[in-house]
């Protein structure tokens, strides 16, 4: 007779697997869009994505995460596959708040190379160099306060991965786009029309031959362009990059150094009599070495008569004089010339390549800042159909270390407003394109502000770090005061965390400003504000007492979040936080099953012995796993107290600009930005404000 026995669920294997992102509700009928009646036609895509460099394979991801699957999303990319040397390199501290809100930043944490300081290099009278000051890298709050920088290929390798783990085709790469048309009379539905090639996986050679390419017609709901500065999709709307270049030309190259300069693993801005260079310390490579990357400001000029931004423009669009003046001057630098300036820069320290060791990349860059009029393309009734981002849409000198972060950002803003649009999420109007083209139309509206703010402060910063530095008397050059004030001031900018998106339909300053909860206005420092990202604080989760992360409860899996800093009275039956999270409640069910998530704050003192029946029942019911307290005392039980050091909770609501007597409530967007700010007494507003954004639950 047996003694024991083991049963089990066969869902139980799932448990030993990786979690998979749980995937947005769909409101809207599936469409069997490659096939009729079992008949093979046109292929059908709810998304095409043009170019899978980190913009588009971010777009990619994200837009598969949040539960399209291969029958809508297509990515197509010329590459043969991700990037193997050179180009971005640097990820800025609110690019690794949204990796990490994805479970993606532990390999670049780890392997990267971590930038906390600036060391800032300036001439002597001798005609060296000597050490001026050190300045934080990044000077604002932040759940990394520092940049990491790895290799680009690296990050497009971990996307990739992560996305094999929800799309079986992944990117389709080695294919060209030729043509991209709109033809709504063809078919209004799926009215963008794309042709490209590829190589037929069959017949690869190195190189392929031509007949190895076969050639395919897709139509999509919506296309978007993010095929970097030269993109074929921009030029099928009709976009030009519009701005202009500066007469200096710079070299950039990778390589392991062999110096004696004591600033060589961190970031340094190096001004001499002989020109600039900036340093960025790069990660470890696979021979134990450390890659150093140099920019260097090279001897080169370009005539003032040449200035017209063709060395930075569309190739097939320059005219062949400009071509041929393009080339001439790019023959003149050599990786050779870069190395030799910066020799004579870093006098009378040594710095050269590494005996054997190669030059791991090296290029040469007109300093440009560009961007187009328009980040989208309409069709007649409206909608928007065309999209562009990253470099397809603004260009600019990479001394700031924003154009993988922007671009980035760019699909992290329309990502989720893409789904809730293709997913029935978002309600239609009287209007021919309703609110949902309203949200998508903040893509341009929000993003293209952003992109304007990245050029004025490239070309302040470009211009500033390609000038010379002299003494506070001297008139002939920039002091190094003012430089390092332009680097400070723009941190915020620069590091992603003073990001602010303007007024509007999905942002609500004014509409909630009467009664506004909020104190103080240090938005920077985490005060709450619409159109803000909602900064990370350390809080103690009330059901095991572990100290976390607030951002762990902000995943970036497409939902809403409704955050409410409770009052004081949280444990009267009739206080004021118990009727709003009834409210709240009520609320949430009026939409969809999971597009909302609430999270709930409480800054009372010795809550250990509190249980759940003297607590408004909402929050277990809601919020049970996201119920933290926000007291500065709280922490994880520990006799010699060495935890309450390290892993107390942090004043979220002083942080925050929150009364512990008012309390306050907010709604979080998907991508993290608070939509709007009001009092537990009108928490009416944020039905208001879904009632706007959000299908009504009971039209299922």
């Amino acid at each position: 007779m047996p003694v024991f026995v083991d049963n089990a669920n066969s869902s139980r294997d799932l448990r030993v697997l990786p979690s998979l992102a749980p995937p947005l509700p769909c409101l809207v009928e599936a469409s069997s869009s490659n096939r009729i009646n079992g008949v093979s036609e046109v292929e059908r895509y709810d998304v095409v994505v043009v170019g899978a460099g980190p913009s588009g394979l971010f777009l990619t991801l994200l837009l598969a995460r949040y539960g399209l699957r291969d029958d809508r999303l297509l990515c197509l990319d010329s590459k043969p596959g991700t990037l193997k040397s050179g180009q971005a390199d640097g990820l800025q501290p609110r690019t690794l708040e949204v990796l990490h809100s994805l479970g993606l930043a532990e390999e670049v944490l780890k392997e990267g190379c971590q930038m906390w300081e600036v060391a800032f290099w300036n001439p002597t009278a001798s005609g060296g160099i000597e050490r001026t000051s050190y300045v934080p890298d990044v000077a604002v709050p932040a759940m990394f306060p520092h940049e990491v920088t790895i290799h680009q290929g690296r990050i497009e390798r971990i996307l990739s991965d992560d996305l094999s783990r929800y799309s079986q085709r992944g990117v389709k790469y080695s294919s060209r786009v030729s043509s991209i048309i709109l033809d709504e009379g063809g078919d209004s539905q799926y009215p963008v029309v794309i042709e490209y090639d590829t190589i037929d996986t069959e017949q690869k050679g190195d190189p392929p031959a031509a007949s190895a390419r076969s050639k395919h017609c897709v139509r999509t709901k919506h296309v978007v362009g993010a095929d970097g500065a030269h993109s074929v999709v921009r030029r099928s709307i009709g976009l030009d990059l519009m701005g202009e270049s500066k007469d200096l030309i710079w070299g950039v190259v990778d390589l392991v150094v062999d110096t004696d300069f004591p600033d060589i693993r961190r970031r340094c801005a190096i001004h001499s009599n002989a020109g600039s260079v900036m340093v960025i310390p790069r990660e470890r490579i696979a021979t134990g070495d450390y890659l150093t990357r140099l920019y260097v400001q090279v001897g080169i000029e370009v005539p003032a008569d040449e200035i017209s931004g063709e060395d930075v423009a569309d190739p097939t669009t320059m005219s062949s004089e400009a071509r041929q003046k393009a080339r001439e001057r790019r023959s003149k630098i050599t990786m050779e010339g870069i190395l030799k300036q910066a020799q004579t820069v870093f006098h009378p320290y040594h710095i050269k390549l590494k005996e054997n060791c190669n030059v791991d990349w090296w290029a040469a860059y007109q300093i440009g800042q560009r961007m187009t009029e328009k980040f989208a393309q309409k069709d007649c009734t409206g909608v928007p159909r065309v999209f562009i981002s990253g470099d397809a849409c603004h260009t600019h000198s990479p001394k700031a270390g924003q154009g993988m972060n922007v671009s980035m950002m760019d699909s992290y803003n329309l990502s989720w407003k893409l789904a809730y649009h293709l997913n029935g999420l978002v309600p239609t109007s009287s209007r021919k394109a309703g609110v949902s083209a309203d949200l998508l139309d903040s893509y341009e509206f929000e993003r293209r502000e952003i992109a304007r703010e990245l050029i004025e402060f490239d070309t302040k910063f470009s211009s500033m770090f390609s000038g010379s530095i002299g003494k506070e008397d001297d008139d002939k050059g920039l002091t190094h005061e003012q430089f390092v004030e332009v680097f400070s001031t723009g941190n915020g900018f620069t590091s992603g965390c003073g990001i602010e998106y303007s007024e509007s339909d999905s942002i609500w300053k004014e509409a909630c400003a009467e009664g506004n909860p909020i104190q103080g206005t240090d938005y920077l420092g985490g005060t709450l504000r619409p159109g803000r990202r909602l900064l990370s604080t350390r809080v103690i989760r009330h059901a095991d007492g572990n100290p976390r992360e607030l951002q762990d409860d902000f995943s970036s899996n497409g939902r809403y979040k409704i955050l409410i800093l409770t009052s004081t009275d949280l444990t009267k039956p009739e206080g004021r936080s118990s009727k709003a999270l009834l409210s709240v409640a009520g609320i949430m069910n009026q939409f969809p099953t999971s597009v909302i998530e609430l999270v709930v704050l409480h800054a009372l003192e010795h809550t250990r012995s509190i249980s759940w029946k003297d607590l408004p029942s909402e929050i277990k019911q809601y919020a049970e796993m996201r119920f933290h307290s926000a007291w500065p005392g709280e922490a994880p039980t520990d006799k010699f107290q060495t935890r309450n050091h390290m892993y107390k909770a942090e004043d979220a609501y002083g942080i925050y600009g929150v009364s512990r007597k008012e309390g306050a409530a907010c709604i979080v967007r998907p991508d993290g930005y608070v939509a709007m700010v009001t009092s537990l007494d009108k928490v009416e507003d944020i039905r208001k404000y879904f009632e706007r954004w959000l299908q009504p639950r009971q039209i299922l």
